[in-house]
């Protein structure tokens, strides 16, 4: 593909660095760390997205009928470097946005899209996706949450984990199984449900780099009604890997900038810190493993640019996702752990350098479990790209 931007995307580049000039938010001292500091950065998020919905870049590549921007792929790459670029706060959204939005767009009904797509984008309902349980994890067509349609209501009852954002979200996007004779990927269905609805239960999960953005989720005899069903009844394996696509076609123009970022802030402290009396970039093992991060990182951005090429032409996400999943989370544990070791004890503290590196360490840890396993990438891209037989 030809790598150099057309008129029109450097145009769509110029519009949004100046917007982003004018209207990014201040810095914000608040975190997640207590209740009440939780809740005036979680405000802040909402502001925040509330401020891309009326500047229009909310939602860039939803289609322009359903309040998107009807952005190209490249355009949306370029919307990611340049948040990246500007250090832009995260987006609360983000799994609306990118994951149940577009999923309701393909299979939803016409009364759904009205309902939840303008909440969406403004930022005003928040989304929860429920997928992982305690005794199936990635492996999603083991999943025991059982629906049981009484009238024109599901009974829902069980437990779902690992689910990012459900102690502050407005609604999940949840599969359940509701025929228990099928063979495990025939029996399931995809509800969208209220998280008001009595019967529900969060738990948050407290990791241990601080955060406690992961959750328990009980439904306890919840009724959800059946025009909540997204899809068609017992074809919830194919809306959830509907979701999972769009989930996993992060185009990681966005991840690349900040793990340079990173990468350079790195190098910058090895040759400030001494390591016996000389500067730890002298240490010629040390030196080997940032010459090797820096190897990788480029290995990263020209995988990226393979597979926005192969997206730009298909314009569907494929199997390129799980590559890229695998491979920046793996990249990412392994620059966390070169920078622990450049840093030494002056990496544990809170109070050095505002606490970054060891919570880039102790977060990173999750990053090979959330969105999909290691493990269960390297059989998507066993099976689905190098046309390997599956392991039993």
């Amino acid at each position: 593909m030809d790598l150099g931007l057309t008129p029109s995307e450097q145009k769509f580049r110029d519009e949004l660095r100046t917007w982003l000039k004018a209207n990014l938010p201040p810095k914000t001292s608040h975190s997640v760390k207590n209740a009440a500091s939780a809740a005036a950065y979680h405000a802040y998020l909402k502001d925040w997205q509330r401020k891309l919905y009326d500047g229009g870049y909310a939602g860039i590549n939803w289609p322009k009928e359903f309040g998107g921007r009807g952005a190209t792929f490249i355009e949306q790459a370029i919307f990611q470097e340049e948040l990246a670029l500007a250090d832009a706060p995260e987006r609360m959204g983000t799994i609306g946005q990118g994951l149940v939005g577009p999923t309701i767009i393909t299979v939803g009904t016409e009364e759904q899209k009205k309902r939840y797509l303008p909440g969406i984008l403004s930022g005003d309902e928040v989304w929860c996706q429920g997928f992982s349980e305690p005794n199936a994890g990635s492996d999603l067509a083991s999943l025991e949450t059982k629906a049981v349609l009484e009238g024109d209501e599901f009974i829902v009852n069980g437990q779902k984990i690992w689910t990012s954002y459900a102690h502050i979200a407005d609604l999940c996007m949840l599969v359940v199984r509701t025929d228990t004779s099928a063979a495990k990927h025939k029996g399931l269905t995809c509800l969208l449900v209220d998280m008001k609805t009595p019967g529900i239960t969060v738990r948050p999960l407290k990791m241990m780099s601080g955060d406690a953005g992961f959750n328990e989720m009980f439904f306890s005899n919840v009724r959800v009604p059946a025009s909540c069903v997204l899809g068609a009844v017992n074809e919830g394996w194919h809306v959830a890997i509907t979701a999972l696509s769009n989930e996993r076609a992060n185009l990681g123009t966005g991840l690349y900038v900040m793990f340079k970022r990173n990468l350079e802030a790195v190098l910058v402290q090895a040759r400030e810190m001494k390591r016996h009396g000389k500067p730890a970039i002298e240490d010629p093992v040390l030196r080997q493993k940032l010459a090797q991060a820096h190897v990788d990182l480029e290995v990263f951005r020209l995988n990226t640019t393979r597979a926005l090429s192969q997206l730009n032409k298909t314009g569907i996400p494929g199997p390129e996702g799980s590559i890229q999943k695998l491979y920046w989370s793996e990249l990412n544990q392994r620059n966390a752990q070169i920078a622990m070791e450049v840093l030494g004890p002056y990496a544990q503290l809170t109070e050095f350098d505002s606490g970054r590196w060891i919570y880039n360490y102790l977060r990173c840890r999750g990053n090979t479990i959330e969105a999909g396993t290691s493990e269960v990438q390297r059989n998507i891209i066993a099976q689905r790209v190098l046309g390997l037989p599956r392991s039993y």
